[in-house]
């Protein structure tokens, strides 16, 4: 203790022993402290659910170093839960139970055995143990404190048989392999009571399929099931998709087999790429989601409802009067209809648990581009070579400007006439110019409607800026394309597509084979109705003076209307999930098992990709990020996720632990290996130096 901290304390003198005003110390931080836990009696109960699991990995692992070090003999002179300084110390002593409370921080002068001025020793006399059980003030990790070991410097040299330096190499190899086989074998044991229980995970079912990617160029559609992966089909769930793409080689190519929605069985194999915004490398298959809307708070419950009609509960059952029996079926549906709006019958549950059908009207807008990343403007929507006008259907940030007011910024609904010199810009044109102006005012066109619905165009300047961690630049908007009127930003030439129109830029087209048009809703709708083969003329005009046709020959709408429809506002639905459950504990035993080695495998198959660098290291996640996490489980899902994360973070304790690096258990065993090799341990100075 020094002598200033000596210099706080009030001397017996002042009628105030030392001891008694480290009490009063204690109980002054104890009460607040207890106070904010009740009143956050939540909170606390989640974190010290946290706590209390990782707590039991950590007690597992050590229990392994602990039993089998007593067993063989060696002199354990601590079992601790978490790290120093002492919280508590419980140890059987001669004269009864010995209690350490805070020694280091509440010391006492002159005290050789280290009790500390808030320790007490209570109970009948007996036979003394050789071990003190410990709980460290800092809540991380553990260790089991043996006679002549030290997991950061070299064996202590003693004299004492009972020293862990003095056993043999293969009885030091097995108390340090005990660790790591004890959290494999809780790992197996964790993932089997979890199964017993049944968990709900989402399926290897595919959602969606990114445009232009690994599983859009092997035919993956919506619905699609993946029953095997690179031979393997037991238990498989979204998340082994994930992780065989991350996890496969450079030009390694994963062989999946897929059961189609119609029951047909295909194998395929995909190499996985890195693909734009993803933070690790993948095949393009989107998580399948449910027919559900997610349960959210209040205000956006009701923010939902104004938008679109639907609560959270809603369960989708037809659109547009079709029956659907899948996510996939819904996003179908819309996709195809290219309408403004879109009807959904759903099954809402009210008063007294009944359900009834509920009708909603839900907006719908066109997606630009069948890519976020165009590289070419064959990737563009469009309607027989037409690419329509851009709309801003929501502001993603707010827009740099000189001046504030109404017109300084871009809204949701303008359309935009301009950017920069180029007029009635596509969705490439408009992001090629964005990426060009990065820092630097760029003035953009825009057609804005009032109240009263009168249109007028005005300018708008903006600074595009790079997005943080990303290298796209951005004005901040998100966009689609601008249906609500028939004017035509340009026509293209589609790879693999119909022929390019002879239409100019910024004409709008006046009538479809003399059915007057007004929009392209109007347009697409009365192109449908002639049959493939079948030759219309499209009438345009640019202005007053400028008008004319063209023939337009009807073919496959698949390739000549690529445009697809999306929902206006963002519907949150629930993720799809399915039971994961066993038949009974020897099935549960297996599946834990097999759940153990998939994660004890890919975690491996991580470290060696990362060392590879087709992992990176920002994709990981560290003791923070797992706590956080951790603490995110307990607080938003059923028990039985924490239970198998827990087994996940087992298995993957086993494999760090046991990687050939001092001080982890694998690089002492290593040095054990070295040293049944060379016939005699390293010196102290060489081991002190690894």
């Amino acid at each position: 203790m020094s002598a200033d901290y000596k210099g706080v304390l009030m001397s017996e003198s002042n009628g105030f022993s030392g001891k008694y005003f480290r009490v009063f110390v204690v109980i002054l931080i104890a009460i607040p402290v207890i106070l904010l836990a009740v009143m956050n009696i939540g909170v606390v109960g989640n974190v010290l659910l946290v706590l209390l699991g990782f707590g039991a990995v950590v007690i597992v692992h050590e229990f392994g170093h602990f039993i089998v070090a007593k067993s063989s003999g060696i002199k354990v002179e601590a079992f601790s839960l978490f790290m120093p300084p002492i919280l508590l110390g419980v140890q059987r002593t001669e004269n009864g139970i010995r209690v350490r409370i805070l020694p280091e921080i509440f010391s006492r002068k002159d005290d050789e055995s280290g009790q500390g001025a808030l320790g007490f020793t209570v109970g009948p006399k007996g036979k003394p143990s050789e071990t003190e059980y410990r709980i460290g003030l800092i809540p991380f990790g553990g260790f089991v404190k043996m006679l002549g070991q030290d997991d950061t410097a070299a064996a202590k040299a003693t004299d004492d048989p009972r020293s862990y330096a003095n056993k043999p190499p293969h009885i030091r190899a097995a108390v340090l392999a005990a660790g790591v086989t004890f959290n494999i074998i809780s790992a197996v044991i964790i993932f089997m009571v979890a199964f017993l229980k049944g968990i709900d995970l989402p399926p290897a079912v595919v959602g969606g399929v990114i445009p232009d990617s690994p599983a859009a160029h092997a035919g993956l559609k919506e619905g699609d099931q993946i029953i095997e992966i690179e031979g393997k089909g037991k238990d498989l769930d979204f998340s082994n998709i994930a992780i065989a793409a991350a996890l496969s080689g450079r030009d390694e190519r994963v062989v999946m087999k897929v059961r189609h929605t119609d029951g047909e069985e295909e194998t395929l194999s995909l190499i996985a790429e890195q693909l734009l915004d993803e933070p690790m490398r993948g095949f393009g298959i989107i998580a399948p989601m449910d027919m559900t809307v997610a349960h959210l708070s209040k205000s956006d419950a009701n923010d939902l409802f104004h938008k679109t009609g639907l609560l959270p509960g809603d369960r989708i059952v037809a659109v547009e009067g079709r029956p659907v029996s899948g996510h996939w079926e819904i996003e179908e549906i819309v996709q195809d209809s290219l309408r403004p709006a879109v009807t959904l019958s759903v099954e809402r549950v009210g008063g007294q648990d009944q359900t009834k059908i509920v009708e909603s009207k839900v907006s719908l807008d066109m997606s630009p581009a069948g890519n976020h990343d165009v590289e070419s403007e064959s990737a563009l929507s469009h309607v027989y070579s037409m690419v329509p006008l851009l709309r801003i259907a929501g502001v993603l940030q707010t827009q740099q400007a000189p001046v504030e007011d109404a017109n300084s910024s871009l809204h949701r609904g303008d359309v935009i006439l301009a950017v920069g010199d180029v007029n009635n810009p596509t969705f490439k044109e408009l992001r090629d110019i964005v990426a060009q102006h990065k820092d630097i005012p760029l003035p953009v066109g825009i057609l804005r409607a009032d109240a009263d619905g009168r249109e007028r165009t005005l300018t708008v300047t903006v600074t595009p800026r790079q997005a943080k961690g990303s290298e796209r630049v951005m004005i901040g908007v998100e966009l689609v394309l601008d249906a609500e009127h028939a004017i035509v930003a340009k026509t293209i030439a589609a790879e693999g597509g119909p022929a390019k129109l002879d239409i100019p830029r910024g004409a709008a087209i006046t009538a479809v084979d003399g059915q007057a048009v007004s929009d392209f809703y109007d347009v697409i709708r009365e192109i449908r109705r002639y049959p493939a083969s079948d030759r219309i003329t499209l009438d345009w005009r640019l202005d007053e003076r400028t008008a004319g046709s063209v023939a337009l020959s009807i073919g496959a709408a698949g390739e000549c209307i690529t445009m697809k429809s999306t929902f206006s506002d963002d519907i949150p639905f629930d993720s799809l999930r399915r039971t994961y459950k066993a038949s009974g504990p020897v099935d549960a035993i297996v599946m834990g098992y097999r759940r153990t080695v998939m994660f004890v495998a890919q975690t491996y198959l991580t470290l060696k990709r990362l060392l590879g660098g087709l992992v990176s290291p920002k994709n990981l996640m560290g003791p923070v990020g797992i706590i956080t996490f951790s603490y995110r489980i307990v607080s938003e899902q059923p028990l039985v996720y924490y239970v198998y994360f827990l087994g996940l973070i087992s298995a993957v304790i086993a494999v760090f632990n046991f990687l050939p690096l001092p001080p982890l258990d694998g690089g002492l065993v290593l040095l054990l290996l070295v040293e049944k090799a060379k016939g005699s341990a390293l010196t102290e100075r060489v081991q002190t130096i690894i």
